[in-house]
């Protein structure tokens, strides 16, 4: 059984950080690219940060430079380090492991990131 397990999210201030992280088991985990994406109410799922097999990186436009993926394929996990956190960042954040020999996506259910005073 696939799961994704995200952790780490939570209320922050603006400009201030918070590493979410993904627990990835019954996947052959480095076999995957694995990425995170957020969602508000009402919008569609848009893409945070992607890392390919090879290491390879991927940014959304509104996170470049502030946000860094990262991947342990020793541990089966993926994180999300973000920095200078702005109110408009305030979303869920969703994991995903794309296994693009088959094209099959699995995702975490999500853990929600509030950047407000």
């Amino acid at each position: 059984q696939v799961q994704l397990v995200e952790s780490g999210g939570g209320l922050v201030q603006p400009g201030g950080s918070l590493r979410l992280s993904c627990a990835a088991s019954g996947i052959f985990f480095r076999l995957h690219v694995m990425g995170w994406y957020r969602q508000a109410p009402g919008k569609q799922r848009e893409l945070v940060a992607r890392i390919e097999r090879d290491g390879k990186t991927t940014y959304g436009n509104s996170v470049k430079g502030r946000f860094t993926i990262s991947r342990d394929n020793a541990k089966n996990m993926v994180y999300l380090q973000m920095n200078s956190l702005k109110p408009e960042d305030t979303d869920d954040y969703y994991c995903n492991a794309r296994n693009t020999g088959v094209n099959i996506d699995y995702w975490g259910r999500g853990t929600q990131v509030t950047v407000s005073a």
